[in-house]
């Protein structure tokens, strides 16, 4: 008669692994001895090393009872259900080993590329990094609900980057976050945003709208992130315009 260790080291398995067994239901408890140990004989041993190869066969603990009391024909039709589950198991983790290797550190890992471009051209006229670690997880937020848009959206935002004016606000808006909310400064960089709002043409900010729940939240991030927020905006609705995210002219409106 074996104790639990001795019969884990005959079937190749832990004495963890036969307890879980126990658990299961699948390897029944002996009755303990006068000592108070479990014993067991030859046939636990069998019973035991054929459920750690089924077991390492890959097939559930769930249905190793099931394999252990079919006929021969019934456990063939068995085997092969749990090799197609196996198979269409393979090919998932597949697919999984597949979009981890295209997966990058940084900026590459929830946005597209040509928004990972955008970001860097950011940096290569001289925006601070806070900036565009401010940019990109404003933009992740969108490529999240809306991928299909992210190219045009891309597309506009490195054409604005083309006028010097809009870089240096850029730089501007970087240093405006240190600012306090009654900083006289404030009201100049909302001037300079008007402006750049005024040279584009009429219906130029509608097209590239993101829906109101979404330019809700980054309007949020803008207000609780930048002390000055508030006074930035009232200065545009002093020249006819509201909003941040989806700014508009206020007599466009209605």
């Amino acid at each position: 008669m074996l104790t639990i260790g001795e019969i884990a080291v005959y079937a190749g398995v832990t004495v963890r692994t036969v307890r879980h067994y126990h658990a299961k239901g699948l390897l029944p408890e002996p009755e303990r001895d006068h000592s108070g140990y479990r014993r067991y004989d030859a046939a636990a041993v069998v019973e035991l090393v054929r459920i750690r190869t089924l077991a390492d066969a890959g097939v559930p603990l769930s249905r190793v009872r099931e394999l252990l009391a079919a006929g021969d024909e019934e456990f063939a039709v068995a085997v092969t259900d749990i090799d197609r589950r196996l198979r269409a198991e393979i090919r998932e983790r597949q697919r999984h080993r597949e979009r981890i290797a295209q997966l990058a550190a940084g900026d590459s890992l929830a946005l597209p590329p040509e928004a990972v471009d955008y970001l860097n051209r950011l940096r290569d006229v001289g925006v601070s990094e806070r900036m565009v670690e401010a940019e990109r997880d404003a933009w992740i937020l969108v490529a999240a609900q809306m991928p299909e848009r992210m190219p045009s959206y891309m597309r506009a935002k490195s054409q604005q980057l083309e006028d010097p004016n809009v870089t240096e606000l850029y730089r501007e808006l970087a240093e405006i976050v240190e600012w306090s909310a009654d900083d006289p400064r404030l009201d100049t960089v909302g001037d300079r945003l008007v402006a750049q709002l005024e040279a584009v043409p009429d219906g130029g900010w509608d097209e590239g709208d993101l829906p109101d729940d979404l330019a809700a939240l980054l309007d949020a991030v803008f207000l609780t992130s930048v002390p000055g927020a508030r006074r930035i905006l009232a200065r545009l609705e002093q020249h006819g315009w509201t909003g941040w995210t989806n700014v508009t002219r206020m007599d466009a409106r209605g």
